[in-house]
C-alpha cells in the first residue's frame, strides 16, 4: 500500500518534468536569430547555428585562465618544478579555451531508492582542436602557484570553427 502512494506521487511529478524539458527544447528553437539549435545530426547535442554568416562579427576574442602549484609538481629541483607548473597553469588554460570552444560533455547517474538520492555521480570531458593559441601573460600569483592567460582571436576562431564543423 505505501509502494502505490509513492508511485501516485512519483509519476505526476516525472510528467511535469518532462513537460518542463520538452518547452526548453521548443524555446531553442523558437526564431531565426537564435545562436543555437538541435542539430539532428549529432543526436540531439546542441551545436552552433550557422555561426558562419553575417553573425561574424560577434565573435570576441576568447580569453582563458590556467593556474598550476609549483609544489605539486614532480621535478628534482624548484627550478623544474616551477617550468612543470607553468605547463600545467599552460594546459589547464587550454582545455578552458576547449570547453569555451567545442562545449563539454556532461554524463550523469542518479541512483534513487525510497525516494532518496543514494548515489549521484557525474563526469565531464572536454574534446577539441586548440590552435593559435596566444600566451598573453605567466604570473607567478603566489610564491606556490602560476597563472597562465592565453587568447584566441576571431579568426582563428573561425577556422577552428570549420574544421570541426568538417568533421
Amino acid at each position: 500500500m505505501k509502494f502505490l502512494s509513492y508511485i501516485k506521487i512519483f509519476v505526476p511529478i516525472c510528467f511535469i518534468s518532462l513537460t518542463g524539458c520538452m518547452q526548453s527544447l521548443d524555446n531553442l528553437k523558437m526564431s531565426k536569430n537564435n545562436s543555437i539549435n538541435i542539430d539532428k545530426d549529432t543526436n540531439g547535442i546542441v551545436a552552433l547555428k550557422e555561426v558562419f554568416d553575417s553573425s561574424v562579427k560577434k565573435i570576441p576574442t576568447l580569453t582563458a585562465v590556467g593556474y598550476a602549484v609549483v609544489s605539486s609538481q614532480p621535478g628534482r629541483s624548484q627550478a623544474q618544478k616551477r617550468l612543470m607548473a607553468i605547463r600545467s597553469a599552460r594546459m589547464s588554460a587550454m582545455r578552458e579555451l576547449a570547453e569555451q570552444i567545442h562545449g563539454i560533455q556532461v554524463d550523469s547517474n542518479t541512483t534513487i531508492i525510497d525516494l532518496m538520492v543514494q548515489n549521484d555521480t557525474f563526469r565531464a570531458v572536454v574534446k577539441g582542436i586548440i590552435r593559435g593559441a596566444k600566451t598573453v601573460r605567466i604570473n607567478p600569483t603566489s610564491d606556490d602557484t602560476y597563472e597562465t592567460v592565453l587568447e584566441i582571436d576571431r579568426d582563428m576562431m573561425m577556422a577552428l570553427l570549420k574544421n570541426a564543423r568538417r568533421t
